[in-house]
């Protein structure tokens, strides 16, 4: 598969330099998205996770190295308009996102900006708000629905552009549990749906286990790359940066420890489940 997203030893800082000396928030980080992936980026506050994501799409520009979107060097101011309808970005607090009165004029804003004729953004509005579950609501004031109906209206502002790639930038953070789980089922649906890029920044590690890979970030730098067996199952590497694995994972390694035939690091509450089933069965044949 062919990268969509390539970042060449990135660097980038807020602080100017004192003393001789400058904090970089991306500190050399070369690393590529395959097209159709779904990649998680893990890290704790202030890893530069969030300051990665806005590379993506040309929200900010590299001080240093270079970041190419499906060829094109975000640098280049020419490439911006182009960059930007591949890559779009959901943020943290869809309220900063949704501008308009009504859910469907909410949606139809990028579509309009883009010149496109009124049929097709009539089209593209249904589409976008049927692929998310919120069709029904076309015709509601974003203020009445649910923090986790306003994520999806958000994610089908971003639809409606047919961007190749979604960046979600912790967009379950303000969500109640319920509110949680309607965005990420919305983010896989969609990705099975239209065969998109998705690029999710979390510091929660079960939202991270549904990735194809997981990044772990630390003071700019990439700490761990892999698939969510990999890194997750990885309690020490992860504890170095200060995040703590699965519980599942950590119950499954002091089970072991205790001489329990456990077997595997389950990654999500039902493996566990399973898992302990599975020890339980076995250890009641034997008897």
């Amino acid at each position: 598969m062919h990268s969509i997203i390539r970042t060449e030893n990135l660097k980038y800082s807020y602080d100017t330099e004192e003393a001789g000396v400058v904090r970089l928030a991306l500190d050399d980080v070369s690393l590529e998205i395959e097209r159709g992936s779904f990649t998680a980026v893990l890290g704790h506050n202030g890893s530069g996770k969030s300051t990665l994501a806005r590379h993506f799409n040309g929200i900010y520009l590299p001080m240093g190295g270079k970041v190419f979107v499906d060829g094109l060097d975000t640098s280049d101011e020419n490439n911006i308009f182009d960059i930007r309808r591949k890559v779009g970005m959901v943020f943290q607090n869809p309220d900063n996102q949704i501008i308009a009165s009504l859910v469907e004029e909410d949606v139809a804003f990028a579509p309009e900006n883009l010149g496109l004729a009124r049929e097709e953004i009539v089209k593209r509005v249904e589409v976008s708000l049927r692929s998310v579950g919120m069709y029904e609501y076309r015709d509601r004031a974003p203020h009445l629905l649910s923090g986790g109906q306003k994520q999806r209206v958000a994610i089908a502002g971003v639809l409606a552009m047919r961007p190749e790639c979604i960046v979600l930038d912790e967009p379950t953070a303000m969500l109640d549990p319920r509110g949680r789980e309607e965005v990420l089922d919305t983010i896989e649906a969609l990705r099975k749906e239209y065969g998109l890029t998705i690029v999710l920044i979390t510091h929660h590690m079960s939202e991270a286990a549904r990735a194809d890979r997981i990044v772990v970030l630390c003071s700019g730098k990439i700490h761990l790359d892999g698939t969510p067996e990999e890194v997750l199952t990885d309690i020490e590497g992860l504890k170095k940066v200060g995040l703590d694995a699965p519980a599942s994972v950590r119950l499954a390694a002091k089970l072991r420890a205790l001489g329990a035939g456990v077997e595997g690091f389950p990654l999500s509450d039902e493996e566990c489940v399973e898992m302990i089933c599975r020890w339980l069965d076995s250890e009641g044949s034997e008897k």
